[in-house]
């Protein structure tokens, strides 16, 4: 499976009632634990409204506390606190951590326990959405927040199902989760929604329902305007072409993930490293296919001489190969090498082409003067721009004089 890219959170604010409360979140989890130590269960029984909000919310640090540190314990306390949240009947809160028990067994990939602890979280949302009220919300909860809630739940446990093999149920889950996407405008979210639901008809081999999944990711990105997003759904578009074979389509839709890619270098960083990954196994498909073609040709050619286009086609096929290959042996020099924001480490080739861009060259002239291809020409065109930070040629020209580059 490639990824599973939707998110298991819920919302980010604590989901217990409001009242009398020490926040204990400064304290390392040994003092916290010595604050709750002395609350037996006789304690607790005897115990007031206000000491057992201050209490739940003291289990809940702690299972937030170990969360990373020690599941075991995180998954102890957040027992803890659901215990009394369902005793006060604090609906919010009994969801929270149930949430967080869900995530323990996911990451253990105990997937049986993970769907008993997500289901009773949903539980509590619907209860909530049902007309459930705290004393932290005597008005009951806001339609857009139980959405959300929801919305991430039914992702978390579409996932579930995905990993368990079942992906009809799972798909059932991320249309819910997408109808809500649809009815907010949250295109961010649904174009992760369908990016990862492309992933997963391409583990089923299901190329035909994972193309408009991969193009709905594409178009809900770029509605967003979420240049990242852009980038993963082109390489996922790329990724399904390169296995449908589309070579040339393959390596178009990697190019233009890469351009996107490279604008946020600080992010991302290993689904670039996949695209560059696809993008040379696409080269390694096309010299596979031009090896199959030559060896059709070297038969036509003993049947029919004289067929120079067809060798002419060939001579610019390895030409084409070979300017891709140099572009992606630069980037992943410039991403190995370079140290973090620098931006004007230039190639040999991007200098050859710089000092003719200065010279008024045009694309054409500049292809035909270093024997590479137009659409080449304007590839590193458009990465100087970037590396200088200009908008224009001529402004490029200018910063480069100024640097005395050129």
């Amino acid at each position: 499976m490639r990824h599973l890219a939707i998110t298991l959170a819920l919302l980010a604010g604590a989901l217990l009632p409001a009242g009398a409360y020490t926040d204990h979140r400064g304290h390392n989890v040994d003092s916290l634990e010595r604050v709750v130590a002395p609350w037996t269960p006789e304690a607790i029984d005897n115990a007031t409204e206000e000491e057992l909000i201050d209490l739940n919310r003291a289990y809940r640090d702690l299972m937030l506390g170990y969360e990373v540190i020690n599941g075991e314990k995180a998954v102890f306390y957040a027992r803890k606190a659901i215990a009394i949240s369902r005793r006060k009947g604090w609906t919010e809160a009994t969801g929270d951590a149930a949430r967080h028990i869900g995530q323990y067994f996911y990451a253990r990939e105990q997937f049986d326990s993970a769907m008993v602890w997500f289901q009773e979280s949903l539980a509590c949302v619907e209860k909530m959405a049902a007309g459930a009220t705290s004393p932290s919300h005597p008005e009951g909860y806001a339609e857009i927040d139980i959405d959300d809630s929801r919305s991430s739940l039914y992702g978390a446990i579409g996932n579930l199902y995905n990993v368990m093999g079942d992906i009809p149920t799972a798909m059932d889950y991320y249309g819910k989760a997408g109808e809500i996407f649809d009815k907010h405008g949250w295109n961010e979210s649904n174009s992760v929604l369908y990016y990862n639901i492309g992933e997963t008809w391409v583990d089923e081999k299901d190329y035909a329902q994972a193309l408009p999944a991969y193009e709905k990711s594409l178009d809900y990105a770029r509605t967003a305007g979420d240049s990242l997003l852009v980038a993963n759904a082109l390489k996922g578009l790329g990724g399904l072409y390169m296995d449908t074979g589309k070579t040339w389509k393959a390596l178009r839709c990697l190019q233009e993930a890469d351009k996107y890619y490279s604008l946020h270098d600080d992010q991302e960083f290993r689904f670039r490293m996949e695209n560059l990954d696809f993008m040379s196994q696409v080269l390694q498909a096309q010299k596979k296919a031009l090896a199959w073609w030559l060896a059709i040709l070297a038969l036509v050619i003993v049947l029919l001489v004289g067929l120079t286009l067809v060798l002419r086609r060939l001579r610019r096929l390895r030409r084409e190969q070979a300017e891709a290959a140099e572009v992606i042996d630069e980037t992943l020099e410039e991403l190995r090498g370079a140290p973090a924001g620098e931006h004007l480490e230039l190639t040999d080739r991007e200098r050859q082409v710089l000092a003719l861009i200065s010279g008024g060259k045009t694309n054409p002239q500049i292809a035909e003067a270093l024997f590479l291809s137009p659409e080449t020409i304007k590839w590193y065109r458009k990465k100087l721009l970037v590396k200088f930070d200009v908008p224009t040629s001529a402004a490029l020209v200018s910063k480069a004089k100024d640097l005395g580059l050129v």
